[in-house]
């Protein structure tokens, strides 16, 4: 039985540590054997340490007998190592332990791949063995940052008046949007709970209750196709205020983010630059755009709308724009690197894509040269004020089709030409959400956001007459063009919410089947209120400076939603499925 305690962690010794005696735990990292004299570096989350073993033939035999990550106690007297062998990379380097006495803990098998080098693993093997992936320094990194960040985001909303209040895990299914994880209930035979794609609905009965601020990092699942920023239980920040009105979110949750940054060795400035909806579609093509690099969509339907390029005339005339996308310094393009943007542009879903450019001499040169005629691209340059270095695409269509395909070749384009400053991070809030959107499959329109959400008050009287009009009181938060947060202020009287469930084709029997508690709820006093969810795992892969979330995430899903580590999800034995009086078709 090994009984000796830990003096100091691997990354806690100093210079002004040296000779003190000193007992560490924690992995080989590297071994050097120079025969008479073998340095070990011992590791563990918070550093690696170097230890020497000399003058001691026992020791010495022990010490070769070490293979990486074996688990290993270390005791010793800490020296200053010799000048020669100082490493200013790390923060113990300028002190080793002698060691006095080397025990082995555990022993391990050879790892299938380097833990202490980062060299490329392919992310299947990672996942698959994941409790040697932990023990990187990439991930200790990022988990480390995880929990500062946590720990910034509780500070901050407890000194904001905000109580924690965990909500529940097995609820109601009110499936709206995403599907949800059931669960079956073996006491009430036939009938399933629900795993909370967010706690939406309790957090709202909380403020009912008198709560005033809630807060809680929230665990939240959701039964859709996943990709590099998405997982089937994911974690999110989530906050409900009463009395609230948009501008109160808005000074919380800015201030949220910044002890966030803080805690990140970083600095925001404050306040978020706002952007409307209609704006950010028109001129980024796109409701969560990257502001980090200009590059704004620049509507040109004057200038075709009396053209003799019948394209772009005739998609005026029946009420269709012309927008162009000004590239810069990509001029220069070959005639092969256009032509190739073209058929992106087709792949992207666009019917078409023009470009227009100055040759060498000034001249105009475009794919409609011929058919347009250079006065009309002359005035088209200079309207979009492009320099003798950029190159113009131009697109046509509704609204929605041009902003949408200049918008996706805008961040491809941005990240071929080197415009994205990677160094800085850019919050902005989107605003005037509408409040529908026309669902083709289900042939009615569908809430853009939950059906909770308030409409603008001026937009109200639109109910009755243009439902594809109304502006939803809600907001999202975007950072270097992801979305990281959204809410909105909520309905808050029971008429309006009947009323927009009916405006939804919710008959009033399902309304009160999947919410009527909740309907029954806002008749007994409800104070108007607002929140929002801020999705942690987005933040996080943000500020570690990670292109996929599950780098930040302790034990995530593959892309197929598939645990490799423990093999979830698997088959249960039949017992189980008969006292759930379940059985599976296979």
């Amino acid at each position: 039985m090994f009984e000796q305690e830990r003096t100091h962690t691997c990354g806690a010794l100093r210079d002004t540590d040296m000779g003190k005696h000193a007992i560490l735990f924690g992995w080989v990292h590297r071994i050097r054997d120079l025969g008479s004299l073998i340095f070990v570096d011992i590791r563990d989350r918070h550093g690696v340490t170097q230890v020497v073993a000399r003058d001691n033939e026992k020791l010495l035999l022990l010490a070769k007998q070490l293979k990486p990550e074996f688990v290993i106690a270390i005791a010793g007297t800490v020296e200053r190592r010799s000048e020669d062998t100082l490493n200013n990379k790390i923060a113990t380097g300028e002190v080793e332990v002698a060691a006095q006495s080397i025990t082995v803990l555990s022993e391990a098998r050879r790892p299938p791949f380097q833990i202490a080098e980062e060299s490329p693993v392919s992310e299947d093997i990672r996942l698959k063995f994941r409790y040697l992936d932990l023990r990187r320094e990439r991930m200790q990194r990022n988990l480390n940052l995880r929990h500062r960040i946590l720990m910034a985001v509780r500070r901050s909303l407890d000194e904001q008046g905000f109580l924690d209040i965990e909500t529940p895990i097995l609820a109601k299914s009110t499936p709206e949007g995403a599907r949800d994880y059931l669960v079956p209930s073996r006491v009430h035979q036939g009938e399933f709970f629900a795993l909370p794609q967010s706690p939406q609905i309790f957090k709202q009965i909380l403020m009912i209750g008198g709560v005033d601020r809630y807060f809680q990092i929230a665990r939240c699942f959701r039964d859709e196709d996943l990709r590099s920023d998405r997982q089937p239980e994911f974690t999110q920040v989530d906050l409900e205020v009463s009395f609230a009105t948009q501008e109160i979110i808005f000074a919380i949750v800015e201030g949220l983010m910044q002890s966030v940054f803080e805690a990140a060795g970083e600095s925001l400035d404050l306040p978020f630059p706002r952007v409307s909806y209609a704006e950010a579609i028109a001129k980024y093509g796109s409701d969560k755009p990257d502001l980090r690099f200009d590059m704004a969509i620049l509507d040109v339907s004057d200038l075709f709308a009396q053209s003799v390029f019948r394209v772009f005339r005739d998609t005026v005339s029946d009420g269709g724009v012309v927008r162009a996308l000004v590239v810069p310094g990509a001029g220069g393009y070959t005639r092969s690197q256009v032509d190739k943007l073209a058929d992106e542009a087709i792949a992207l879903g666009g019917k078409g894509l023009v470009w227009v450019r100055r040759g060498s001499g000034g001249e105009v040169q475009s794919s409609i040269l011929k058919v347009a005629g250079p006065e009309t691209l002359e005035k088209l340059l200079d309207a979009v004020e492009a320099g003798k270095d950029d190159l113009v695409l131009v697109a046509a269509g509704s609204s929605s089709e041009a902003s949408g395909l200049l918008g996706q070749l805008r961040l491809r384009l941005a990240q071929r030409e080197g415009l994205v400053d990677e160094s800085r991070h850019v919050l902005n809030w989107v605003v005037d959400f509408p409040m529908f959107e026309w669902s083709q499959t289900e042939n009615r329109f569908m809430s853009m956001h939950h059906p909770f959400t308030a409409p603008r008050q001026e937009d109200r009287p639109k109910l009755d007459t243009d439902l594809g009009s109304v502006r939803a009181n809600a907001y999202d938060l975007v950072l270097d063009g992801c979305e990281v947060g959204g809410g909105s202020i909520r309905i808050h009287d029971a008429g309006l919410q009947a009323r927009i469930f009916q405006l939804l084709k919710i008959s009033d029997e399902e309304a009160r089947s999947r919410f009527g508690f909740f309907l029954e709820a806002l008749q007994y006093g409800t104070p108007p209120h607002g929140g929002i969810a801020l999705g942690v795992d987005r933040i996080v892969a943000s500020l570690a400076g990670e292109s996929s979330i599950r780098d930040v995430i302790a034990f995530p899903k593959t892309s197929a939603a598939v645990d490799l580590m423990s093999g979830a999800p698997s088959t249960v034995s039949g017992q189980q499925l008969r006292e759930l009086r379940l059985r599976t078709d296979s």
